[in-house]
């Protein structure tokens, strides 16, 4: 079990391994990733900022839940802060667990909490200059807080 806000590339395949156990007879990946539409704005890229130490507290918490619940230590959650480009993975989860049932179960809830819980913000920064903030469940913010 680990969980870690970075600011590097997050590698994937170091997750899948760091799950990896004779005993778990399934292993699921998610990769969410910057993509290049969002509402019908063009993207170019996001800026995610975050309260880094209760960010850290509250993704172990997470994990720790998801872990618990679905009785498995094999859950490694990396989310990334810092500006991001198109197709870069802001957050990857690998969950594994002896059934597959559990292991996608499991990194469904790590996903859903960390949108609900997470004190990190995302800007989306657009083809045509402006940015926008977006709310954790991938909305943007109504009320004008499109800049300029």
């Amino acid at each position: 079990m680990r969980s870690e806000i970075v600011t590097r590339a997050i590698d994937a395949c170091t997750l899948l391994r760091e799950v990896a156990a004779h005993r778990n007879g399934a292993t699921v990946l998610f990769v969410g990733t910057v993509r290049e539409l969002n509402d019908g704005y063009a993207v170019s890229g996001l800026d995610y900022s975050a309260y880094e130490a209760m960010a850290a507290r509250e993704l172990a918490a997470i994990v720790g839940e998801a872990c618990s619940r679905w009785g498995t230590t094999d859950i490694v959650v990396e989310h990334r802060i810092g500006t991001l480009d198109l197709g870069d993975a802001s957050v990857a989860i690998a969950a594994a667990h002896p059934h597959r049932d559990a292991a996608y179960q499991a990194s469904r809830y790590v996903i859903e909490e960390v949108k609900k819980r997470l004190p990190i913000w995302k800007k989306e920064i657009h083809a045509d200059g402006t940015t926008t903030w977006v709310d954790p469940s991938g909305k943007q913010v109504a009320g004008g807080l499109r800049d300029s």
